[in-house]
């Protein structure tokens, strides 16, 4: 595949998407391609979509988000008319400050446009670009509280699982089994609970104390043989996260 696509297993991609070295995947089944996350803008969001279908000639049916972070969501309207899925708490923060049940969130949420379009130009995205993807912002309309079970079609199932909060408030992992009987091993990827180009980060909406178990929960999830992607970096294996989640436990649990 072009424009850096990386195949970690059959009809499995992941790109690092440059700036930020945010991770996107794809996943292909006979009936269509779920995308994880969309990129920080509509352009990319756009080129995601356009390359998937390149590669795989079919359509995508269903986006995962990992969680509700500029770089990993601005460029879901791309992807109109998809199934979009994210942890429960992950979907819409309206700018009258309140959410979708009038529970009456706040304007200055996380997640909350405003909010949205600062972090991306702060981080450098260009001004008119944030507010093309923020003035069209796509919220997931299917939460995920436990675990549900997406199937592509042809035996293909893949595993969306509520792990957080950790990173954010409401962090999902996407798991893909290895097809029966051939020995690959299960994909997980991991948003921004895992990260390989540079130290974890928590912003204003991390849950410190929780993100350990977070990751131990993202392990029983993939277990020892898995291959763990991370929302940004190098894919890497169960050591790897096991020994990022020891030293979060030491930079943020207190003793």
């Amino acid at each position: 595949m072009e424009g850096g696509w990386e195949e970690l297993a059959q009809d499995v991609v992941r790109r690092r998407l440059p700036g930020w070295d945010a991770t996107v995947g794809a996943v292909a089944g006979p009936h269509g391609v779920l995308v994880v996350d969309t990129g920080a803008t509509l352009r990319e969001g756009a080129g995601i979509r356009r390359d998937v279908r390149t590669r795989f000639g079919l359509p995508v049916t269903h986006v995962a988000l990992t969680h509700p972070h500029f770089d990993h969501v601005l460029g879901t309207a791309a992807f109109a008319g998809v199934q979009v899925y994210g942890a429960v708490g992950a979907d819409a923060r309206r700018p009258d400050g309140t959410g979708p049940d009038g529970t009456g969130l706040a304007r200055t949420s996380p997640y909350s446009p405003e909010v949205l379009y600062a972090d991306a130009v702060r981080h450098g995205v260009d001004p008119e670009a944030a507010t093309e993807a923020v003035d069209v912002l796509v919220r997931p309309r299917h939460l995920v509280s436990g675990e549900v079970t997406l199937s592509l079609g042809g035996g293909r199932q893949v595993l969306l699982a509520n792990v957080g909060p950790g990173h954010s408030a409401h962090d999902l992992a996407v798991l893909v089994p290895g097809r029966r009987g051939s020995g690959e091993p299960e994909t997980v990827f991991c948003g921004d609970l895992v990260e390989e180009s540079g130290e974890p980060q928590a912003g204003p909406d991390a849950h410190p104390s929780r993100w350990p178990a977070a990751l131990d929960r993202l392990l029983a999830l993939g277990g020892e043989d898995a291959v763990y992607v991370p929302g940004h970096g190098a894919v890497v294996d169960a050591a790897f996260v096991r020994a990022q989640r020891d030293a979060l436990a030491r930079r943020f649990t207190r003793t």
